[in-house]
């Protein structure tokens, strides 16, 4: 197996952080691979007299996700999706005397493939750390959907015993050796317990060489330093609020990059 290293920009104010050789990645869900489905979104957005593309929905994730890090305190679990449609939609544009009703009425109408829209550049992006050839997986704080969601949109998937039949059309996207979702395996992010399981079944060490990417300042880099993993942050707005001691990244395909440029 080859290892790789990489120096990975960090945000403003912090210095490039030197990675160490890596072995294996982990990926999380939203926000890496996939994003809130514009077409649950839209409608309420243009209601409200807005018409962003693509890109602005994206952003606006980041900005939520962001907002997050910044509480004092980890959200609810049965407020997140509300408190998060708060911050996305302003960031998208709605007024900010909107935007707590709006985000309450999205919220309490629950959505089928809520988090299931590939995020731009990211199957390019996966495929090429693919070609790195290392061992990858994706941990994920999720609600039972992620697996079926990430292989229905063609992102990635685990073979196993419900692929498809000869006579039947193959699962499109990468590979993974374990795709975990918490409300599966009764773990979440940043309880290190669940890389553990991850790394279990990639028969893999949780080793400073083993990269864990994520979102998340909260979740996902904290989670993967208590599990003593690397963390890489992606962050591709620069808005973390502690960028000083871990690497950041804007795109799967500048992660891949850097791995390339720099085997050992």
């Amino acid at each position: 197996m080859t290892a790789y290293s990489a120096r990975v920009a960090s945000a403003p104010g912090g210095s490039s952080i030197e990675a160490p050789k890596v072995s294996a990645i982990l990926l999380d869900a939203g926000g890496v691979l996939v994003f809130p489905e514009p077409a649950n979104l839209l409608p309420p957005l243009r209601q409200a007299g807005l018409n962003p593309d693509l890109a602005t929905l994206e952003r606006a994730h980041y900005h939520a996700m962001a907002a997050q890090d910044r509480q004092a305190t980890p959200p609810s679990h049965n407020t997140w999706w509300r408190d998060y449609l708060t911050t996305y939609l302003a960031a998208c544009g709605v007024a900010e005397a909107r935007c707590e009703q709006l985000a309450t009425e999205i919220a309490e109408h629950p959505r089928r493939y809520s988090w299931a829209h590939a995020g731009h550049g990211v199957k390019d992006g996966l495929r090429a750390l693919a070609g790195l050839g290392l061992p990858m997986g994706v941990v994920s704080n999720s609600n039972g959907t992620v697996e079926g969601d990430l292989r229905r949109v063609g992102v990635c998937y685990v073979p196993d015993g419900d692929q498809p039949t000869a006579d039947g059309p193959p699962s499109e996207g990468v590979e993974m050796g374990v795709i975990l979702d918490s409300a599966v395996v009764g773990v979440a992010k940043p309880d290190p317990e669940i890389f553990r399981i991850a790394l279990d079944a990639l028969n893999l060490p949780a080793d400073g060489t083993v990269v864990h990417v994520g979102d998340s300042l909260r979740y996902d880099v904290a989670g993967a330093f208590a599990a003593g993993l690397q963390p890489v942050h992606m962050d591709p707005y620069r808005l973390c609020s502690a960028p000083e001691d871990h690497p950041h990244v804007s795109s799967l395909a500048e992660l891949a990059r850097a791995l390339t440029a720099n085997p050992r």
